[in-house]
């Protein structure tokens, strides 16, 4: 299957598990200090480097993207999935979500001070993410700052290792490679949020999040 086909499958199944996925996720910022407490940081250098522009890649029902809102960011969502977006636009009539995609967005060049890719490219081919990374840094501002979440690999010889995510097969990245592969697409680490599996969690991963900013 060529990876075109990857992504259009990743779609359709996300369009069909959108209500059930947003009934688990709806909710789950509130039981996540550590997450809160790095959105609120991404939230504050974002505003102090523009006007707070951000966009939300990979929004999915549009529960962060909301948070962000009120976080006093003008934040709007963007996702493959219509079905994930029309709930979103449901849940949340006063921002804006659009349908689209991370690797080739309509933003324009610079438009941005901040992006948020929270888990988004895990669903993204290895070969496909220099091009997505690509996309991140055009579309923001000088000095604006991206806050990307994904799931650690455990070993640094094997920087990607494939998962059987319940929706979609799914990648995890060694954390540093994949900071390597933002430097060489001029996005450089800020800080990193690095969260342990817990022994309730059903997958033992741990949660990795980076903040970079561009030069």
């Amino acid at each position: 299957m060529v990876e075109h086909d990857v992504l259009s499958a990743t779609r359709e199944a996300y369009d069909a598990a959108a209500p059930t996925y947003a009934r688990l996720f709806r909710d789950s910022l509130r039981d996540s200090p550590l997450d809160r407490a790095i959105l609120g940081a991404f939230a504050e250098v974002v505003s102090a480097s523009g006007h707070g522009r951000v966009a939300d890649l990979g929004c999915g029902p549009g529960h962060v993207t909301a948070h962000l809102d009120a976080l006093g960011l003008a934040a709007f969502g963007v996702d493959a999935s219509s079905a994930m977006i029309e709930l979103a636009r449901q849940d949340h009539p006063g921002l804006r979500f659009d349908v689209g995609s991370m690797a080739a967005s309509d933003i324009a060049d610079g438009e941005l001070d901040g992006v948020l890719s929270r888990w988004s490219v895990i669903h993204t081919p290895p070969r496909e993410l220099p091009a997505v990374l690509a996309e991140f840094h055009r579309v923001l501002a000088p000095g604006g700052h991206l806050l990307i979440g994904f799931s650690a690999s455990d070993d640094p010889s094997h920087p990607t290792q494939v998962f059987d995510h319940a929706v979609a097969p799914a990648y995890r990245w060694w954390p540093d490679h994949l900071a390597a592969m933002l430097r060489e697409a001029g996005l450089a680490e800020v800080a990193r949020m690095v969260r342990e599996p817990q022994p309730t969690d059903r997958r033992q991963f741990r949660e990795i999040q980076l903040l970079a900013r561009k030069a």
